[in-house]
């Protein structure tokens, strides 16, 4: 991690961002010992411009910045942080510093699609999801015919739980189908949201 802190005159912005929602937390400055001591704690710390002193997000509060990656931007002088949030971020006790408020997202989908995708670049014998990549498209496509198949019969019946589990059979299988066909859920989306816009 190469960062031009002397750009700057020794300083950088970060932004914090909450690691689920990507929503912005905060906007912060560090020098090179406070990326430092971030690192060290796990937790976001800064350089304060007015009290001229290292300070870590919660020391008096309690409302800590857990550290879950640090990026930096193409022009190495802007740090990005993607952290979770101990209680509000904003000493006013808002979610954010933009008084914005945090709405966690289930974006598991999108962490399936990821691992769907790493055991098709990746496969083990062990892995079912690495099997069907395997046997080519044509299972592919015909188990989740199989699993929509068993969508419709649940439905019928009143058997909520069956049917959450035959639906969430059927997502999964689609989104290997995706994955063999190069199709991100982002794709699916974007087009969604271009109908839901007619």
């Amino acid at each position: 991690m190469n960062i031009d802190f002397d750009k700057s005159n020794g300083l950088v912005p970060v932004i914090i961002q909450h690691y689920k929602t990507n929503t912005v937390l905060m906007l912060g400055y560090m020098n090179e010992e406070a990326l430092e001591k971030t690192k060290e704690l796990g937790k976001a710390t800064f350089y304060s411009r007015s009290k001229e002193r290292l300070w870590t997000k919660g020391e008096t509060s309690g409302n800590y910045l857990i550290v879950k990656d640090i990026l930096i931007d193409c022009d190495q002088d802007t740090i990005l942080i993607k952290a979770e949030p101990i209680g509000p971020t904003c000493h006013t006790g808002n979610d954010t510093c933009f008084n914005e408020v945090v709405e966690e997202k289930n974006d598991f989908l999108y962490e399936l699609e990821k691992i769907i995708s790493d055991r098709k670049n990746n496969p083990t014998d062990e892995s079912y999801t690495a099997s069907l990549f395997k046997k080519g498209i044509n299972k592919i496509a015909q188990k989740v015919g199989e699993e929509a198949t068993e969508v419709v019969i649940e439905a019928m019946d009143n058997n909520v739980e069956l049917l959450k589990e035959e639906t969430s059979d059927l997502i999964y299988h689609l989104l290997v189908l995706l994955a063999e066909k190069n199709i991100s859920l982002n794709e699916i989306s974007e087009v969604l949201r271009k109908r839901h816009q007619k």
